[in-house]
Parts: structure tokens; sequence; C-alpha cells
């Protein structure tokens, strides 16, 4: 704590324009709507002021722990005043390219970054129209629907390294992209500022009707007024999570303010001031019924913070393997 508190005094003294929010609601920087106070979230309007932070917190022995739009995030009900947030919102460059390329840096959301290449007559990112998080968390993810995912239209990505304060550019072919995570989400210390995205032209009318298609069926089907963080859990192979759970008969399950969707097996929502512990507690009861139900075992999509919220699994199969936990939060 007395070197974030350090580290945090040094910040404001070599960076006194960059927006810090110290005890900030981690409620207000998530679609769970929950979580307790941050000691601190910086967040720096360019490239510049972001790695100087990054070296002042290296200093300090400390790493950020990184954040775009929060909407695959459970943050703790008590919490998180050992490490300083770092929020990319304000990245937010958007350019053409020669050659059907699209720059966008790393708080650009990808509403925004498939507006924008539906507008220069690109296709290749109508998928991504109606998904809420941001390019950097989108490709930390690979983020994907609809047959779609980050991986068929990154070219590459720019990231700080943190533990060696320097910029690289990853070609696609080696960020390791796979189902719901990659190469940043795999292993710590990443920072991802930017990315190239290669695309195809397209008809605009045609590419604006996909994308009105798809977030039509997005509005039918998923519960997007009520708070959650999208799917729960990933899918697993040869089935697909909300159908197990909702075999399972669990639709409606609740515990405390968190309840398994009506609409949408495979959303958690937040209907009634939920804590985070009610998630976590949903969540594993899915995860032991869905198994004793069909024998499959769910891994979480959702990323719950920190280690000690994380899931185990339960089953006969168990490894002790925590999931769903975050890798670049440091021990302090």
């Amino acid at each position: 704590m007395q070197e974030l508190e350090q580290a945090i005094a040094e910040i404001k003294a070599a960076l006194p324009g960059m927006t810090l929010l110290e005890h900030e609601a981690l409620c207000a920087h998530c679609s769970f709507k929950i979580g307790g106070e941050a000691r601190a979230i910086a967040v720096p309007g360019e490239m510049t002021s972001l790695s100087k932070l990054c070296a002042i917190l290296k200093q300090h022995g400390l790493m950020p722990l990184m954040l775009g739009n929060g909407t695959n995030i459970l943050f703790p009900d008590e919490g998180l005043d050992q490490v300083l947030l770092l929020s990319t919102e304000k990245l937010q460059r958007l350019y053409m390219m020669p050659g059907n390329r699209i720059y966008a840096e790393a708080g650009v959301p990808l509403t925004r970054l498939a507006a924008f290449a539906q507008q220069n007559g690109l296709k290749g990112l109508e998928f991504a129209s109606g998904i809420p998080g941001s390019v950097g968390g989108g490709l930390r993810m690979n983020a994907g629907a609809y047959g779609g995912e980050m991986k068929d239209a990154v070219e590459s990505v720019v990231y700080l390294y943190l533990p060696e304060q320097a910029l690289y550019e990853m070609p696609r072919e080696n960020c390791a992209f796979g189902y719901r995570g990659s190469l940043f989400s795999r292993y710590g210390g990443f920072a991802i500022l930017s990315a190239v995205f290669q695309l195809q032209p397209g008809d605009k009318d045609e590419i604006a009707a996909n994308m009105r298609a798809l977030n039509d069926k997005r509005r039918e089907k998923q519960p997007l007024d009520l708070p959650s963080a999208g799917s729960a859990f990933k899918r697993p192979e040869g089935h697909f999570a909300a159908a197990l759970i909702d075999e399972a008969g669990l639709k409606g399950l609740r515990v405390g303010g968190a309840q398994v969707s009506e609409k949408h097996a495979g959303f958690v929502v937040n209907v009634d001031h939920a804590s985070a512990k009610d998630v976590v507690e949903l969540l594993k009861e899915v995860r032991a019924r869905v198994y004793e139900h069909s024998g499959v075992v769910l891994e979480p999509e959702i990323v719950v913070l920190p280690p000690d919220y994380c899931l185990r699994d339960t089953s006969p199969a168990d490894t002790g393997n925590c999931v769903t936990i975050n890798e670049e939060m440091p021990d302090t």
C-alpha cells in the first residue's frame, strides 16, 4: 500500500493534466453495475501519458490493472485498494489507412469501429456492431458473435509490454487468438494500445442492413435491458452453454439480486442490487447443476476479480485450477 501511495503522488506531480479518479466506485465502470471502491483509476488521454504512468508504477514494483469498457468484468464488493486501474477509454483515435485498412486505438468502442467501417464501405466487422466492449478488450478476449471474431479482421496489434516498458507491434498470426482468448489474456504484462484492421470493400447499404439484422436479433434474444457482463459461460465443445443451462431447468434461478436470465439462459443479470458474492454463488450453482445434469463442465467467460473471487472447478475432474482470474494484477 505504501508503494502505491507513493506512486500515486508521483503520478500527480508528473502528469498533472491527466484524469486520476481517486476512491472511485467501480460499479460505475462496469456493465454489471457491481463493485466497491477503487483506490485510483488513471485515465490517460494519449499514449505518451500512459507510458509515463506505467514507468512510474514500474519504479515502485507495481503493475496496473488494465481496464477497457468493463463489459465482461465482475469487480469485488470490497473494492480494489491495492492496485491502480488504468483505463484506456480516452484512447479514441480512429482513421482510415491505405489498402482498406483502419487504425483504431484501444479505447474505441467496437460499435463505433463497426459503424466507421460501414461508413467507409468496408465489410468484416458487422458482427461487432452490437458488442459493448472496446477495441483493446475485444482483442484481449477475441470477442465475437454470429460467426465473426476479432481475429478475422485484425492485421496487427500495438502493445506496451509492461515488464520492459517497450512498445511492440505484433502481427495477427503471432497473437495466438483462440476461442475467447489470446496471447494477451493468457499472460500478464500486456497493455494493448491500438490495432490495424484489414477489411474488404462492400456495399454500404448491404453492410448497414446486415448490422441492423444482427442487432435486431440481439435485442430479440438477449436481456439488454438489465445489467450483465454478457455471456456468463464460454461455449463448451460440442454444446451451447445457454442450452445446457436451460435443459437443467435453471432459467430464472436466483441468488440474492443475481439471476439467470429468463430471456436468455446464457446471461446472468443484476435484477436487484446484486453483490459480487451473489453472482459468484449463482455461477457456482449453475456450474454444479449443469454438470450434474449433463456431465459438462462450464467455464466462466466473465472475468472475476480479484483472484480470490475465482471460480474453482467443483466437478470430480477438479484439478484445483482457477479460471477467469486476472493474470495482470500483481501481488502487493
